[in-house]
């Protein structure tokens, strides 16, 4: 079993910064992809920034030049710099990590999730 963990969150005014951390453990042998996702009140989870199999990165069009993903891979753990929030940006923010784990099966986890609110 693969566990998230997220931290990071909280109140903002627009124009401020975050940075969110993800930190997986458990049975771990591989992971394809790790990264963010959100969701604001009545709508639906969307893609914010991921690693995907590969090595490379993806980005929501909304947050592209204001969010940077990074990762610690020796710590398995992956990070979100959010820049210029904006109150649009408001949204419980998840982690989501996928690959196999010490049995060789597929796993695909996702953290409790971490409010991010932005508001003057």
């Amino acid at each position: 079993q693969v566990q998230l963990v997220e931290s990071g969150g909280g109140l903002v005014q627009p124009g401020g910064s975050l940075r969110l951390s993800c930190a997986a453990s458990g049975s771990i042998f591989s992971i394809y992809a790790m990264g963010w996702y959100r969701q604001a009140p009545g709508k639906q989870r969307e893609l914010v920034a991921v690693f995907s199999s590969g090595g490379r990165t993806n980005y929501a069009d909304s947050v592209k030049g204001r969010f940077t993903i990074s990762r610690d891979n020796a710590k398995n753990t992956v990070y979100l710099q959010m820049n210029s929030l904006k109150p649009e940006d408001t949204a419980v923010y998840y982690c989501n990590a996928a690959g196999q784990d010490l049995g060789y099966e597929e796993y695909d986890s996702w953290g409790q999730g971490t409010q991010v609110t932005v508001s003057s």
